[in-house]
């Protein structure tokens, strides 16, 4: 059966994803999202496993540090996130508009930009104190899948970058996606799928990880590069945003982004994997993260 035939039978035999995305509207942009939500949660689970690690001896700061280090790398998030998106994906309506770069509530968020921005936030806030950032950028890696595959949830709820057309059984119909012969046809549902890898599956990996090698840094680079593996499988699924490239007909400018993250991962890992326990802290408050390290 072809896409055409199926998508005029689609309606009786496939979900379709008319979820609310708002919990509460007030009007126009006001409201509580979804979404929003998702970040929230995000940011609590990240401060109590950060509050956690933090008594366990795991990273060098008090339970009343963990608070300002939650505020630099949500900053980093938040803000990276909205300008990776503008530059990355929309850089032709932004460059005609600039303020809609404060437009949060049509939207836009970069995955890449809110990593590098909350790597950022961690590194200022470790900077300023003198302590070695990979102790945090490793917690972060750790706790950051719980966020994202929140994140892709929301998406869902949202009904937006929706999957490839599909003849699955769990395929969804998903309203705002574009049509196809004129006709709504089913989608793989690959936000799902991708909360599935780059969260639940990546936050076991990455915790399995940061427990068994102490060494600052090393579970930083293996999750990145575990990430962007992940997030270049899972593009498979998705269907490329409209008005996006794809290159040599089949990759997508989000697998595009996710090479350099693979081999600054690979690269990142093996290098601290090398460094010895004396030389692992690069000079910064040695005595102290030598005993968080334990």
């Amino acid at each position: 059966m072809n896409l055409s035939s199926l998508a005029m039978a689609a309606p009786r035999q496939y979900w379709v994803d008319n979820l609310d995305p708002w919990i509460i509207h007030f009007s126009g942009g006001l409201g509580i999202r979804w979404y929003g939500i998702a970040y929230a949660l995000g940011i609590l689970l990240t401060a109590y496993l950060f509050s956690r690690w933090s008594r366990q001896g795991r990273l060098p700061v008090s339970l009343h540090q963990v608070d300002t280090l939650i505020i630099y790398g949500a900053a980093g998030l938040l803000v990276g996130g909205r300008l990776g998106y503008c530059l990355l994906y929309d850089f032709h309506e932004i460059s005609h508009h600039p303020l809609q770069v404060f437009a949060v509530w049509n939207g836009g968020m970069s995955s890449h930009g809110g990593i590098l921005g909350m790597v950022l936030g961690i590194c200022v806030f470790a900077w300023q104190r003198k302590l070695n950032p990979w102790f945090f950028l490793d917690a972060a890696v750790v706790a950051g899948p719980l966020a994202i595959g929140l994140g892709r949830i929301a998406n869902f709820i949202n009904g937006e970058l929706w999957g490839r057309p599909t003849t699955v059984p769990w395929a969804v119909i998903f309203p705002r996606s574009p049509l196809v012969n004129g006709m709504e046809v089913p989608r793989h549902p690959s936000q799902l799928y991708a909360a599935a890898i780059e969260g639940l599956l990546l936050f076991l990996v990455a915790r399995w990880l940061y427990r068994s090698h102490p060494r600052p840094g090393f579970t930083t680079g293996a999750v990145c590069a575990l990430y962007g593996i992940g997030r270049f499988i899972d593009e498979f699924w998705r269907e490329p945003d409209v008005g996006q490239p794809v290159f040599w007909g089949w990759m997508s400018k989000g697998q595009l982004l996710t090479i350099p993250m693979i081999v600054a991962g690979i690269a990142l890992a093996v290098w601290r994997a090398r460094r010895t326990a004396q030389d692992s802290p690069d000079a910064w408050s040695t005595e102290r993260d030598t005993k968080a390290a334990h």
